[in-house]
C-alpha cells in the first residue's frame, strides 16, 4: 500500500443490498432517481452464493484484524421485499459463518410498508433491529414517499410502526430515519414522528452535490436554510421538560463540540469503517455517492475473487480514513472542521474537481454547529465571523465556498 497515513481501520459494518428493488417510488432516491443507474443491471435478490461467499469474506476480515464484534446492515432496494424466509437465511448464515467467537447484530432499513407480525416475528427470534423511514405527518411523507402508481405508503408504514412501537416488539425499534424537506414544518415534522415514540430520530440531509445541489441551496454562504430547519428542530428538543427522544444529528455535534468522537459519516473525523455489497456480489464504497456520477461507488471488486482488505486499500476509503488529512483545504482552515469533519464525502463532488471541495452544505453545517455551541454554552447573540479564507488568510463573513 503506497498511501502515506495511519494504517487502516478494518471494516466494521457490512451493509448488504439483499434487494435491489423497491415498492416505492421516493422522488429523491439516490439509488433510482440520481446518477447512478446501476441498479438496473443487477439481481433482484442476493442470491445464497452471494450470501455464503459474503458471509466467508466478513468472517475472513474480521478473523484477520482480531476484531470480534461487527455490525451487519439489511439493505436495498426495499430488503423486505426479499421474505421473511430469505432474510432469516442472511441471518443465520452470516452467524454461522463468523463463528462463536464473533457477535454479529443486525439491523434492516425498510419503509416499513411489508413489516408485518410474520416479519417481526422473525427479527424477535434473531434480534435483528428495525430502523423505519418517514418524513413526518402524511402530508410531508406523501409529498415524496408515494407508491409506484401515485398511492399513499404512509397508512402501511403507520401500521407497521404501531406494531414495532408495541410491547412485544419494541426491543427491535432501531429509529426513525427522516429527510430533511425545507417545505414541511420542522417542528411540526419532529413532533409527528414523536407520536411513534421513536428511541432516535435521524434527519437526513437531501442528497446533492456542487453539480446538482439539493432544493433551496443556493451558492449564497449567508442562505443556510437547512441549518435554519434543523436549528428548529434542535430548538424544540433541547428545551424539552424531559428527553422525549434522539436526534442523531444533533447528539453527534454536541459530543463533537465536547471533545467526544463522531458515530456517523455525515459529521466529525472518525476513520469510515463500512463497506457495501450488492446483490450480484460486488464490493462497493458507500452507496450515497450514486448521487454523485455513474460509477462514483464502483470499486472493481467482488466478494467471488477479493477480500475485504483488498477495499480498504481504495483511494476513497482511505481518504475517509485520513481525518483531518483528507480534508480539503478550505475545510482545513475553517475552525469548525473537527466538527463538521467536511460534511458527507459524496456532498462534496463537483464536476471537473471531484470530492476536493467543502460540502455543498458547507454554510448550514457551519451555522449549525455555531448555534448548537452557543447555545450549550449559554452565549446568545449572533455568530462569530466565519472560517479563514485559504487563498488570503483573512477572516470572510460566512462559511468557507467551494
Amino acid at each position: 500500500m503506497t498511501d502515506a497515513g495511519p494504517a487502516p481501520v478494518p471494516f466494521q459494518e457490512f451493509v448488504l443490498k439483499v434487494h435491489s428493488r423497491c415498492n416505492l417510488a421516493c422522488d429523491y432516491c439516490y439509488v433510482y432517481e440520481m446518477a447512478d443507474q446501476s441498479w438496473a443491471r443487477r439481481p433482484r435478490v442476493m442470491s445464497a452464493e452471494v450470501v455464503r461467499r459474503t458471509g466467508e469474506r466478513i468472517a475472513e476480515h474480521l478473523r484477520d484484524h482480531g476484531v470480534t464484534e461487527a455490525s451487519v446492515v439489511l439493505h436495498g432496494g426495499e430488503p423486505l421485499l426479499a421474505g421473511a424466509r430469505r432474510l432469516e437465511h442472511v441471518v443465520t448464515e452470516l452467524r454461522r459463518l463468523a463463528g462463536a467467537g464473533t457477535a454479529l447484530s443486525f439491523v434492516v432499513q425498510t419503509n416499513g410498508t411489508l413489516l408485518d407480525q410474520d416479519m417481526l416475528e422473525v427479527f424477535r427470534r434473531h434480534d435483528v433491529r428495525v430502523g423505519v423511514s418517514l418524513d413526518g405527518d402524511r402530508a410531508a411523507t406523501d409529498r415524496h414517499r408515494r407508491r409506484p402508481d401515485g398511492a399513499s405508503s404512509y397508512p402501511a408504514t403507520v401500521r407497521a410502526l404501531d406494531l414495532l412501537s408495541g410491547p412485544r416488539y419494541r426491543s427491535l425499534f432501531a429509529g426513525l430515519l427522516a429527510t430533511v424537506d425545507l417545505r414541511t414544518d420542522p417542528v411540526r415534522a419532529y413532533e409527528a414522528l414523536l407520536e411513534f415514540d421513536p428511541p432516535v430520530v435521524d434527519f437526513l440531509l437531501p442528497h446533492g452535490t456542487w453539480t446538482d445541489p439539493p432544493p433551496g441551496r443556493s451558492a449564497d454562504p449567508a442562505s443556510t436554510p437547512y441549518a435554519d430547519w434543523l436549528i428548529a428542530v434542535f430548538e424544540r428538543w433541547y428545551a424539552a421538560p424531559r428527553r422525549e427522544t434522539g436526534v442523531r444529528i444533533l447528539e453527534e455535534i454536541l459530543v463533537l463540540l465536547l471533545g467526544g468522537a463522531s458515530r456517523v459519516e455525515s459529521v466529525g473525523l472518525s476513520p469510515a469503517a463500512f463497506v457495501v455489497v450488492e446483490t450480484d456480489g460486488e464490493i462497493e464504497l458507500v452507496d450515497t455517492l450514486k448521487a454523485a456520477y455513474p460509477g462514483a461507488a464502483a470499486t472493481g471488486l467482488t466478494v467471488h475473487s477479493d477480500r475485504f482488505d483488498a477495499a480498504l486499500a481504495h483511494p476513497a476509503v482511505r481518504a475517509g480514513q485520513r481525518g483531518v488529512a483528507g480534508l480539503p483545504g478550505a475545510c482545513r482552515a475553517c475552525p469548525a472542521h473537527q466538527v463538521c469533519g467536511g460534511g458527507l464525502y459524496p456532498h462534496r463532488f463537483r464536476a471537473g474537481r471531484g470530492f476536493d471541495n467543502p460540502s455543498v452544505y458547507c454554510a448550514d453545517l457551519y451555522r449549525l454547529i455555531g448555534h448548537l455551541a452557543r447555545r450549550v454554552a449559554g452565549a446568545p447573540g449572533p455568530p462569530p465571523a466565519g472560517p479563514p479564507d485559504p487563498a488570503t488568510e483573512r477572516t470572510v463573513p460566512g462559511p468557507a465556498a467551494a
